[in-house]
């Protein structure tokens, strides 16, 4: 068994994934405060991103405003990026159901969170045409891309009461 490489992603392509897509569903939304992906849901709502919770669990409930769906192939219009709040073994599955939509849900990033990766998910999801982001956080990246965050953590030294515009390609 080879030890797979770091992923590397240029600051332009994630610049360019945060700046065109709009509509996310996060497949293992939690609606617990203290879950990350919580946190990150209501993070990129405020930064102007609609977020689709995906949790089988708490189907037709409601999480920060939005309602939640079983299954990507329940949501109800076109979806732009698959964020993955799994484990990377269920990552799989989740890149399988996205390449079965790609045409009808119009999905064009699949993005597995910090921590996550499955190179074989990537795989078909590539295949498919869908561009993969694998071991990284829209919200850390949006984050630090428009300033507000650096990649060490460390403020920037940018102090506003105003919320940041979304990096720009």
């Amino acid at each position: 068994m080879s030890i797979p490489l770091p992923l590397r992603y240029s600051d332009a392509t994630l610049r360019g994934i945060l700046s065109e897509i709009r509509v996310m569903a996060m497949v293992g939304a939690s609606g617990d405060w203290k879950r990350p992906s919580f946190f990150a849901m209501k993070y990129l709502q405020r930064r102007g991103y609609r977020v689709i919770p995906i949790n089988p669990g708490r189907a037709g409930t409601e999480i920060l405003g939005e309602t939640v769906y079983a299954s990507l192939a329940d949501v109800p219009v076109p979806i732009d990026m698959v964020d993955v709040f799994r484990s990377s073994e269920a990552a799989l599955g989740v890149a399988e159901e996205a390449v079965a939509l790609v045409e009808e849900k119009q999905i064009k990033v699949l993005w597995l969170q910090l921590g996550i990766r499955n190179d074989a998910a990537a795989e078909i999801a590539q295949a498919a045409g869908i561009q993969v982001i694998m071991d990284r956080c829209p919200k850390i990246e949006f984050a630090r891309l428009s300033g507000e965050l650096s990649w060490s953590g460390i403020n920037t030294r940018i102090i506003t009461s105003k919320v940041l515009k979304a990096p720009r390609a």
